[in-house]
């Protein structure tokens, strides 16, 4: 079976003829995602669940530079039975499918004492049970491909954050199911994780004091952006094709000031 190739990253389109699924993709993050694969040359399926109109403003803005190069797929990723039929519209609409990004995600606070089994089955169903069933279901494409798979995983889901014990639950899990993708699905597909630390604020606000101190935690001492956490899954399909099984921290050095 033939290695995958170094991609010259002096080339304008390395992804091209390539094709990527990022769930989540409408907004933040997952369409910082979305444009940057894009940018590179992919075409791209934008999951989304509610977001329809980001979703297709986005789609309508990335064919609007690349003619039929982006198209749109709803799914409620709680929906496990809906999970191969998303996989395999990824699959055939580009006539294959290289790039699967398990983006989407639920967080919220889950302090104990007020936790019940729907706050479990959401955050876990997003952040856990949604990225194995929908890589299940995709595997098969993603081989014959050689295709990768980039879970965003969380700083949190090693060290955890107080009042949301679930959410960190779910994210150790998604590292642990990251590294053992990677056994499972190796050699024709890798797996790796981007854990981000500070790169965007919850949408609700967050304390400013709070915020300031999670910045002085950063080697750094400032925020990232979406753009960052981009790059990253950027990197893992156009410059490893020798990583596997690895969580990259993209944190400003979050991780090692705690």
């Amino acid at each position: 079976m033939p290695e995958p190739s170094i991609i010259d990253s002096t080339d304008a389109a390395p992804l091209a003829g390539k094709s990527a699924l990022v769930t989540g993709a409408a907004r933040r993050v997952g369409a910082a995602i979305v444009r940057s694969l894009h940018a590179a040359g992919a075409n791209v399926v934008l999951h989304y669940r509610s977001s329809s109109e980001e979703a297709s403003a986005l789609a309508l803005e990335l064919n609007d530079v690349r003619p039929d190069s982006a198209t749109l797929a709803q799914c409620d990723l709680l929906d496990s039975a809906s999970l191969s039929e998303l996989a395999d519209t990824a699959a055939t609409v580009f006539g294959g499918l290289d790039i699967l990004v398990n983006n989407a995600s639920s967080f919220y606070p889950t302090p104990v004492g007020d936790i019940d089994e729907n706050d479990w089955n959401d955050l876990i169903g997003t952040n856990l049970k949604a990225p194995l069933f929908l890589s299940q279901a995709a595997a098969g494409a993603l081989r014959e491909r050689n295709g990768l798979i980039v879970n965003l995983a969380d700083i949190h889901g090693v060290r955890p954050m107080r009042r949301h014990p679930v959410y960190c639950v779910a994210k150790a899990g998604l590292i642990m199911l990251t590294k053992s993708l990677a056994r499972e699905l190796g050699p024709q597909v890798r797996v790796n994780a981007i854990s981000p630390g500070p790169v965007m604020w919850p949408e609700d606000g967050i304390d400013p004091a709070l915020r300031d101190e999670i910045i002085s935690r950063t080697a750094l001492k400032r925020t990232g952006s979406a753009e960052d956490v981009a790059r990253a899954v950027l990197f893992f399909a156009t410059e490893a094709p020798f990583v596997t099984g690895q969580i990259l921290a993209v944190d400003g050095g979050r991780s090692i000031g705690w």
